[in-house]
This record gives C-alpha cells, sequence and structure tokens, in this order.
C-alpha cells in the first residue's frame, strides 16, 4: 500500500513539473494578435499586409527576452466577422497588442471591443479619420483620407481637370469617406461648387456598372475618382473604357495591387493612385535595408513590393518597440509608450503620433500603370 502511495506521488510530482514547465514554456512567449482580412473583398490587401507584418516577426521575432508569436485570424472583409475575430484574440488568445486591419470599416467596428479590453492596436493601412477617433488604444501608421482625397484633387488640377464624377460603395467606410474628402477639395481647390458633375454609389458585391458610367460618359467630366476595393476597381477601369470613356481615371491605395492589371490587363494602362511607399524611393535607413531584403523575400511572387506590406512592417516594429521601452506586456504601459514614441525611422517615413494617434504623415506617392505594371510618378507633400 505504501508502496503504491509512493508511486502516486511520484507520479503527481511528475505531472506537477510538466505542468510547470508548460506554464514557464508559455510566458517565455508574448502574443500578438493579427486581424486582416485574408478572404473576401479584400484578401488580397489583407494578404499583402499580412506578408510584411510576418516578415518583421521574422527580422524582429523577440522582445523582452522572450519570443513574438504571432496570432493570425481573418476577419473575412466583414465587420461582424471582425468583431468576432478581435473578441477572440483578447479573450482566448489573450494577445497583449493587435495588429491590423487593412479595410477602415473592418477596423473601426472592432473598435469598442479594443477599447473596452484596453488592448493597443496598430492600424497598418486603414485610413479612415474614425478609426482611432475617441479611442486611446487605437494606434496607426499610415496617413488620413482627408490628407489622400486632397492629394488627388491636387494632382487632378494639376493634369488641367475642371470637372470630375466621383463613384463611391454604398456602406464602405473607406470609399463613401476618401469619395467624400475628394469631392470637399476638389471643390475647394477649383473654386467652383459645379465642379462635380456626377456622384454615384454602387452596392456590395456589385459587378455591372455600366448604368453608372453610361450617366457619367454624358457629363464627360475630365477626370473619374473611384475609391474601391481592388476586386471592383478592375471592373469599372474596364467597363469604363469599353463604353469609350476617355476621362483620366483615378483611385486610392487600395488599387495597388496586382488584381487590378491582371483584371484590367490594357485597359488598366494609364490609371493613377495614391500610395503610402516607393520602394525606389527609400526615406530611411531602415527602408533600404528593409527593400532589399524583402525582395528577396518576395522572389519572383510579385513584381514590386507592396505600400501595405512595408505598412504592415512598420505597424509590428512600432507595436515591438512600445513593449520594449515599457518593459512590460500591460495594456496601459504599452499605450503610454507608443503615445510616447518620438521620431521612430520605420520603413515608409519617421513617424511620431497626434493627439488621437494617427502617424502625422503628409507624404504621399502618386504611381500610374505603364506596360502592366504600376510606375512612380511622384512624391508629394501637402500641407
Amino acid at each position: 500500500m505504501k508502496r503504491k502511495l509512493s508511486l502516486l506521488l511520484c507520479l503527481l510530482m511528475v505531472l506537477a513539473s510538466f505542468a510547470a514547465c508548460a506554464k514557464n514554456e508559455e510566458s517565455d512567449v508574448i502574443k500578438i494578435g493579427v486581424f486582416e482580412p485574408l478572404t473576401g473583398e479584400n484578401g488580397g490587401g489583407g494578404l499583402q499586409e499580412l506578408d510584411g507584418i510576418k516578415y518583421a516577426n521574422k527580422m524582429y521575432g523577440e522582445v523582452l527576452g522572450k519570443k513574438i508569436e504571432l496570432v493570425i485570424v481573418d476577419n473575412k472583409s466583414d465587420k461582424g466577422e471582425a468583431t468576432t475575430a478581435v473578441t477572440r484574440l483578447i479573450e482566448n488568445d489573450k494577445v497583449v497588442a493587435i495588429i491590423g486591419s487593412y479595410g477602415s470599416g473592418v477596423s473601426i467596428a472592432a473598435g469598442d471591443i479594443i477599447k473596452s479590453a484596453k488592448i493597443p492596436t496598430m492600424g497598418a493601412s486603414c485610413t479612415n479619420p474614425m478609426v482611432t477617433q475617441g479611442n486611446e488604444y487605437y494606434f496607426r501608421a499610415c496617413f488620413l483620407d482627408p490628407f489622400q482625397g486632397r492629394v488627388m484633387a491636387n494632382y487632378a488640377l494639376q493634369q488641367g481637370a475642371k470637372t470630375a464624377a466621383v463613384i463611391m460603395q454604398n456602406g464602405d467606410d473607406y470609399s463613401v469617406g476618401l469619395g467624400n474628402f475628394f469631392i470637399d477639395a476638389f471643390k475647394e481647390l477649383t473654386g467652383d461648387p459645379n465642379s462635380i458633375v456626377d456622384v454615384s454609389e454602387f452596392q456590395v458585391n456589385d459587378s455591372d456598372f455600366n448604368g453608372i458610367l453610361t450617366n457619367i460618359k454624358a457629363k464627360n467630366p475630365d477626370v473619374i475618382f473611384a475609391p474601391s476595393s481592388a476586386t471592383t476597381a478592375p471592373l469599372i477601369i474596364r467597363q469604363a473604357r469599353a463604353l469609350g470613356i476617355e476621362s483620366l481615371i483615378m483611385g486610392g491605395d487600395t488599387w495597388e495591387n496586382p488584381a487590378v492589371i491582371d483584371v484590367a490587363k490594357e485597359y488598366a494602362e494609364g490609371i493613377v493612385l495614391s500610395t503610402f511607399f516607393d520602394e525606389n524611393d527609400p526615406a530611411t535607413n531602415e527602408a533600404r535595408v528593409f527593400v532589399e531584403g524583402y525582395k528577396k523575400e518576395l522572389g519572383d511572387k510579385e513584381p514590386i513590393i507592396p505600400a501595405v506590406a512595408a505598412l504592415g512592417y512598420d505597424a509590428y516594429l512600432l507595436v515591438r518597440d512600445a513593449i520594449e521601452r515599457a518593459g512590460s506586456t500591460d495594456g496601459d504601459a504599452i499605450k503610454d509608450a507608443l503615445n510616447a514614441t518620438k521620431d521612430f525611422e520605420g520603413v515608409t517615413g519617421v513617424i511620431n503620433f497626434t493627439e488621437e494617434g494617427d502617424a502625422d504623415k503628409n507624404i504621399a506617392v502618386i504611381k500610374t500603370v505603364e506596360e502592366g505594371r504600376f510606375v512612380y510618378i511622384d512624391t508629394v507633400e501637402v500641407k
């Protein structure tokens, strides 16, 4: 009997030892959540952004002497799914911070959960102002849509445009927000309240834009501005050119995606878009190191480094840097460290944060499509 008790005691000690080891192993890992659209309408852009985050994790895989583990969830380009994904990261996976998301709508949808849980979150390319407004735990590495809209309105005027038509996706915070910021800036810069000759909206999953475009063709605008996803953009472009519309066609940062050229094909020639970064114009030493290393990482996967990959990389580095400076994984400590960020040298420029948690940026890159590839036009600064 005594022997059985001794064996049982030994077994319990061994199990306790295993449990302690498991606990110690877990404590040696710091979990950072990543919520991105890996499927759905914005899946292409979400995957590009995720690749940049993964590469940053590969290059800078530790903080506070511990391994950083990325916990990745798919928000499926859906607002409801975004809240579920973020809740899972916080409650089940116990992440100390979150990165994401590509797509302003899903980022805004998750905002209240993030704020309530006090989990610092770093957006990479979500440009709508509402993402961070009133949320002290949400930050972002990109410029905002009021700035982007003004950049594109400025560019249109520089090309001699006096009239414009705007096409937006109803219910999409990014598309509607950027479209309206462009409208306001274009009217102001032209000094003509009638310079916007048409504003049209389409529904999610629409694929036939001939009705909208036929109406626009009759009004003959100098420019068509159509901020939309990389899924929708090439359809608008193809159908506009097929109708014989010769207006300059422009979009925002979501257009810098190979899918736009792959689907629009020769009709994509001459389109113009704004974006965050160009690999041929590295602004910092970190950018030069990133370009050299990430080009090798991409191989033949993509012909150019996507700007959202560079932003994903920056978003990860900003979170990691804040944890290191905080010396803690406490949410408030990380948040305070992010607020105290000073002249952080990222790939997409030197980053400081405003009181709203936005990167203080006023520089954008303009690109076009020539011979089936994205080509740099200019780097512009708008004050």
